[in-house]
Parts: structure tokens; sequence; C-alpha cells
């Protein structure tokens, strides 16, 4: 699963350059055949926009949200894209300078202002990005584009205008949200986020929005909290990204990656500092896994407790005899991989690329397993019975219950991140297959296919191809758990036609079809399926 590639001729740069919106839909060139189960729209997210004017965005999070969309009908494919008219993106367009502060670039205030006027605006708060860039996902019968602050931006997939903005502050109490909902069969909702509790105590809440309302009301208006986890640290919540789901538990894993809320709320004004300053890595903390029951919901006070790592994708948990099994992409040690997508970074000549990757932490697919039943055990040996794995859990003297993975992939500085795995029938169950999209040193260039039962791998490569997210579609006559397809968006920059479509046959990742476009396409982070 390793990459076969180099890239010294540094094409990779063009997924990080600005294109234009378009005014109508592209159609694009056939070769192989579109599956006839191929119906509806792909959707995929990610920046379009990376300066205003002359003033650039630093962070790989900061471009403004691009939304893209094939469409299939009767064997043929278009194209077409839109930016999302956020707050941030409007008032950028129309002030030509960055208005809003995003993840990785400080919003200065406007220089034609007074000095007077501009030192009140240093003091009015933080206003917050909506600056959804990251995903797209259903609410009831809704569409979402969403990043990972308190604001989803609601959008029509159709013909990819902007409708409105909500502020999910507004009915239930998070901070945030993250852009990794899970979603069950009959369409509801769940998410979690850091939220200020009793007292000023941190904690994460997990938010259940139900699905379509008889009434024809909207569901997040019927937003609650049905589970708390408690945090480790009372002014630094960890950075949370994602979470496990089972069909009967949450699991949360905080990592030592933490926000210091502190230096948020006041230095941020004053300093022009953006959310990456205020980051921080607990070295001493570790990680410490968290779980509680779905429903009721119903938090499980024992203490699970591994290594440090980061980690932003789960892949899939699922219950097995008394244990959860939680496969999980992580990322070895405490520092924050996000110091590593500075947009200057990634662009840089593919020495450069690879040097800064040298320094980087390591990744690596990781499965743990926690034992639901720790109380009537004896302290030190191993409490993990399942045949299949080397995952061990120890019981400490003093309750804590320690926990060691067991590596299903591991190549230097090579990741398999953005897992997908056939979502709807093996969600939060067991199951045998993982695909994701392939880094090397960073810099996305194969899709991958890892069976996590015997740890057998797949890739699909080709020079100068930079993929994205792999997204799996069942095949509605098909048996096997891999009986399907992938669908990604591939940027060919040296290529006559610069961007594709890509059709993969799940089980050996052969290719079914693509559909070219004349258009450059750059890099999306997620998506979905929209039949």
């Amino acid at each position: 699963m390793v990459s076969r590639f180099e890239h010294p001729a540094g094409s990779y740069k063009k997924i990080f350059e600005t294109c234009e919106e378009l005014a109508e839909p592209l159609p694009t060139t056939v070769t192989g055949r579109i599956p006839s189960y191929l119906r509806g729209s792909l959707l995929r997210l990610g920046p379009g926009l990376f300066e205003v004017g002359d003033e650039p965005f630093y962070h790989l999070f900061d471009g403004q949200a691009f939304m893209h969309k094939f469409d299939f009908k009767n064997g043929q494919v278009t194209y077409f894209n839109k930016f999302i008219r956020t707050d941030a993106y409007v008032r950028a367009i129309t002030e030509k300078r960055v208005v809003i502060t995003e993840f990785g670039t400080f919003a200065y205030p406007d220089p034609c202002k007074n000095i007077f006027s501009r030192f009140f605006s240093y003091f009015k708060g933080v206003e917050v990005t909506d600056n959804c860039l990251v995903n797209v996902y259903p609410i009831g019968e809704d569409f979402y584009a969403v990043t990972e602050t308190n604001y989803i931006t609601k959008v029509n997939t159709d013909t990819l205008e902007t409708l409105k903005k909500v502020d999910m502050c507004n009915y239930v109490n998070i901070n945030g949200v993250t852009a990794h909902p899970h979603i069950e069969a009959d369409g509801t909702v769940y998410n979690i986020g850091n939220c200020m509790g009793k007292g000023a105590t941190l904690a994460y809440n997990i938010v259940k929005i139900p699905p379509t309302q008889k009434d024809k009301s909207d569901p997040i208006e019927k937003s609650k909290v049905v589970v708390q986890f408690p945090s480790a640290e009372r002014f630094k919540p960890s950075y949370v990204h994602s979470f496990g789901m089972s069909e009967n538990y949450f699991v949360f894993v905080e990592t030592p990656v933490k926000i210091n809320l502190l230096k948020f709320l006041s230095a941020w004004s004053i300093r022009g500092s953006n959310y990456m300053d205020c980051f921080e890595s607990n070295e001493a903390q570790g990680t410490n896994f968290h779980i509680a029951k779905k429903s009721p919901g119903e938090y499980i006070d024992l203490k699970f407790k591994g290594a440090a790592i980061g980690m932003f994708h789960h892949i899939n948990t699922y219950e097995d005899d008394g244990f959860l099994v939680v496969d999980l992409c992580a990322w070895k040690g405490f520092e924050f991989v996000y110091n590593y997508l500075w947009l200057a970074n990634l662009r840089a000549n593919w020495d450069e690329v690879k040097k800064a990757a040298m320094m980087a932490p390591q990744p690596e697919v990781r499965r743990y397993v926690i034992p639901l039943d720790v109380h009537k055990e004896e302290q030190g040996k191993n409490l993990v019975s399942l045949p299949y794995t080397t995952a061990t859990a120890t019981m400490h003297s003093d309750g804590m219950v320690w926990l060691e993975p067991e590596v299903l992939f591991s190549g230097p500085r090579q990741a398999f991140e953005f897992p997908q795995i056939d979502y709807k029938r093996h969600g939060g169950r067991n199951y045998t297959y993982a695909y994701a999209l392939g880094l090397n040193h960073f810099i996305p260039d194969r899709i991958c296919k890892l069976n996590v039962k015997t740890k057998e791998t797949w890739v699909w490569q080709e020079p100068d191809s930079y993929p994205s997210e792999p997204l799996f579609v069942q095949n509605p006559d098909g048996v096997d758990e891999d009986d399907g397809i992938l669908l990604t968006i591939v940027a060919a920059p040296g290529a006559q036609k610069p961007a594709y479509l890509l059709i993969l046959n799940a089980k050996d990742l052969s290719e079914v079809a693509r559909a070219e476009v004349d258009y450059s396409i750059p890099v999306t982070f997620h998506g979905m399926y929209k039949p």
C-alpha cells in the first residue's frame, strides 16, 4: 500500500490553486462503462479560493468553501461547481480582503477605518468563521455544508445554491460540531462538540438530531444532548475531529492535542492570532478513551488510557463478545499534524515536502479493543480474549486500564487516511474492508484498500495523479461486502483534461470507468454520494 511514485515535477501544487466558478455544468468524456445503478450525484467539498485580492490564505483549511458535483444520468456524466455564499466568502469578495479570521489566517481590521474604530473592532470578540469547506451531509430532507465551528450552511444540492446559515448554538449547548457525524438508517444524526458545562467546566456533548419530522418541522429544532463526556483538563478541551459509534455505544478518543481556551478568548483579538495559535500539546497526558451507552445515553465511568496519539478519523467501531473494537487512523506521538499542513509546506518542491514530512508524526492504522466489563478481572493480565487480535487491555492497580493497539497498517510517511467503509451495511458492525486516500509525505497520490482481518492491501495509482477520498457505493445486486465501486476525483494537472471522476471496482481497485473534464479541480476533503 506504499506509494511507488516520486513527484519531482511538483504538479501536486496545482491542487492548491484558486479556480473559477462555472456558469453551467460541463460535459465529460467517458471511457469505460458507468455502472447502470449509478444515478444521482457525487458531492464534494474543499477550498477553491486561496487568496483574496493580494492577501493569501495560509493554511490548507482556510481557502473558501467550494462545492463540486458530478451528476450521473443514463451512462452520462456532467460536472458542476459553486462557491458557497458564506459570510466569510461574501464579505471577502465584497471588501477584497480577508475579513473573517480562518483556521490559520488572521483577518486584520479594515485599514481604511480610523485608528479609534480599529481599536474597538479588536475588542468586539471573536467572529467565528462559517467557511464550510470540509463536508456535506443530510439532516432530515435538507443538506448542510459544514466545517468544525457552530455554523452549518444549508445548500441546495441540485443547483448548489446557498440557502441559509444555521447557528447550532441556538439549539444545543456546544461550541462547535465535527464534520463527521454518524447517520443511522432512519436518518437520525449523532455528532459531538465541546461545550462549557456547569461552573465553567469543560465537557464534550453528543448531540442527537432526529430524522425527518412528520409535521415537516425542522429536525434541528429538536436537537438534544444525549450524553456528556468529561474533559481531562479544565480550560483545555482536546481537539475532536470525529468519534466512534457502534450499535449500542459511543467512543470518544481524547488526544493530547489541546485548544488553550484562555489563549483563545483573551490573546486572540489583540495579538493578531488565529485558531492554529491556540493549539498546544500535553505530552504527559497520553490518550484517554471514553465510552458511553447510546440509548439511553449514559457515561460509563471507567478509565481507559493509551500512549499519546493524534487522531482525526475513526474507521469503524463495533461490539464483539463483550468488547468494543475501535479502528482508527492514528498519528504517533503528541504533536499536532495540522502544523505540517501550511500551504507553503504543501506547495514546496518535492525534496522540501519530503524533508518536512520526515519531522512529522508517523501515521499508522490501529485497532484498539476496549473491554466493556472490567470489574471482576484481576490486575496485570490482558483482559482482551478476542481470538483474532493482538490488541491488549491491562488493568493497573489504580483501576486504570491501559490499551495497547494492534497495528493494521504502517508505512513510513505513508498514511492511510480519509477512510471509508460500506457504511450502510457495516457502520457500527463487524466488517472486513476499509478504503482510503493514500498520503505520500502528505501529498495525496493513491487509493488504498485494506482487509482489516488479514491485513492484505490493494492500491490504485498513476503517475502525476492526485486523487481524493474514495466513496463506496454498493452494487444493489451484490452479495459480498466489497461488491460495489469507489468514486474519487483525480487531479491530473499535466493531462490534456486536468481532472476526472474515477470509478474503481471495490474488489481489486481495477478501473471501471473515468469521466474526464476540461477543468482544474483543486483538493477536496470529504463528500457524499447522493442516490
